[in-house]
């Protein structure tokens, strides 16, 4: 079976001289949890960007579900899910009216984005506060509101970056179950970059999770 991600001699300056990136090669099979570990500033934030097409390398390649991220940007998009360092969320809305538009966004039927709605509120526990304005929710809510709206067009690949800042433990330990579970389909991986004092640090990888070092840095 074809690996999910492939990288190969990826490559990232940045207009300071800061090298992020330098000749990565990298190679993540599918239907696993995968562990980005590193200090501040060795490069897991700029190659998620990268795999998730939202910042172009200089020179290398790298492939997400069959898609080269450069030539077939689209394609890449249609097959991941992405839960940046912050919650992107809109505080007027309701926790579930949040999850709601995402699946809209995702090209879901009005009937199937409330479907899937209500799936992965009961797979974060927060659906007996699924209908208060986001605004009122904790930081550790509001991320797990984040990682909802990320599972609701059923991604291939979902990537986190450092997810359970802010999570209480109980609700750590759910967000680490298999993802696969009523809300993927099988074989779909998650690719985790984690700072040292997050969730997936050295010390405390994600259950069942395979970990590599951060990339090649200057820094």
């Amino acid at each position: 079976m074809d690996p999910i991600i492939t990288v190969d001699e990826l490559t990232k300056q940045f207009r300071d001289g800061t090298t992020a990136l330098d000749g990565l090669h990298l190679t993540i099979p599918r239907g696993v949890i995968y562990g980005l570990l590193g200090p501040n500033g060795a490069g897991k934030t700029t190659l998620i960007r990268i795999l998730a097409t939202l910042l172009r390398p200089d020179a290398g390649t790298a492939r997400v579900a069959g898609y080269d991220v450069a030539r077939h940007p689209a394609a890449v998009r249609d097959r991941i899910g992405l839960a940046g360092q912050f919650a992107a969320l809109d505080d007027h809305l309701t926790g579930r009216e949040n999850i709601a538009m995402i699946g809209r966004l995702y090209g879901l039927s009005r009937r199937e984005a409330n479907v899937r709605t209500e799936q992965v509120l009961q797979r974060i526990h927060l659906d007996d506060a699924a209908d208060r304005q986001v605004k009122t929710y904790s930081g550790g809510m509001r991320r797990r509101i984040d990682l909802a709206a990320c599972l609701i067009g059923r991604p291939q690949v979902l990537f986190l970056d450092e997810p359970t800042t802010g999570v209480d433990p109980a609700s750590r330990q759910d967000l680490w179950q298999p993802p696969n579970t009523s809300t993927k389909p099988t074989n779909s991986p998650t690719a985790s970059p984690s700072s040292t004092t997050a969730a997936c640090s050295p010390k405390a990888p994600p259950p069942n999770s395979k970990t590599a070092p951060a990339a090649p840095s200057s820094n």
